[in-house]
């Protein structure tokens, strides 16, 4: 068992980094913030990177915060500071992020799982917003991330009632992208995300710059933004390398780094 609350591997362009507290369920202390932050921030930075894998190491995702630590003297603070970095580098990355779900996100293990770019669950997987339960409303940008990807009513009554939602609701809800057996997850979320660092860097990084600013942006602005980042990718090397391979009909070799 690794000593370190946060592992990362490397195959070729895609990172897997790995939330490494099993005998805890991964729930996330000090430690584990820490860790992640810094380990999110050198990833995020290596642009021969080009795509992330944010999983957990044993049976869970993430239980969500854990609630073994001592009670913090300043929560919102504490949001603030230690959380949300880590879910900031998530969105700011030009890299896309998988979260790869086994067993149980919860808390705001089930936010670091939906902030992410895509969502692969095992198939015995749920999520799950348990905060109700311990007298919390969500936290971790779970309430912005729920309604708009569920609707205020469905949202809300999940936050209420703190419902396990498995992962063939949580594919039919547009909650997540795929579902996979429990014993294969992993390796078919990195071959996903293999196929995927084939594509242009530059495209990847616009299309999620673009899709983060529609999240909240009115349809003119997104039209205007869509239209800048379009200009930078039609500038750069990869669109006229895509070119020539339609042309030549063959596959494009992309830049990275």
């Amino acid at each position: 068992m690794s000593e370190f609350p946060v592992t990362c591997e490397r195959d070729g362009a895609v990172a897997t980094i790995v939330l490494h507290r099993p005998q805890a369920a991964n729930a996330l202390n000090r430690e584990l913030r820490a860790a992640l932050a810094s380990v999110l921030r050198d990833v995020a930075a290596d642009r021969s990177i080009g795509v992330v894998i944010l999983t957990g190491a044993g049976q869970s995702f993430c239980a969500g915060a854990d609630l073994r630590d001592p009670a913090p003297n300043d929560v919102e603070a504490l949001i603030l500071e230690e959380y949300r970095p880590i879910f900031a580098t998530i969105t700011d990355m030009p890299q896309p992020v998988i979260a790869a779900v086994g067993g149980v996100a919860a808390g705001i293990g089930l936010s670091l799982a939906l902030v992410c770019d895509l969502l692969v669950m095992a198939d015995d997987a749920a999520l799950l917003s348990p905060f109700s339960q311990i007298g919390l409303a969500p936290d971790g940008g779970a309430s912005w991330l729920l309604v708009r990807q569920l609707g205020y009513r469905r949202a809300y009554q999940l936050a209420i009632e703190a419902e396990r939602i498995d992962a063939r609701r949580a594919l039919e809800w547009g909650l997540a992208n795929r579902i996979e057996p429990a014993a294969s997850m992993l390796t078919a979320t990195r071959r996903w995300a293999s196929e995927l660092a084939d594509r242009s860097p530059i495209a990847l990084a616009g299309s999620k710059n673009a899709m983060r600013f529609a999240a909240s942006a009115g349809y003119f602005d997104t039209y205007a933004h869509e239209a800048r980042l379009q200009a930078q990718c039609a500038a750069g090397a990869d669109f006229r390398e895509g070119v020539r391979a339609f042309i030549e009909k063959r596959k494009p070799t992309f830049q990275r780094g």
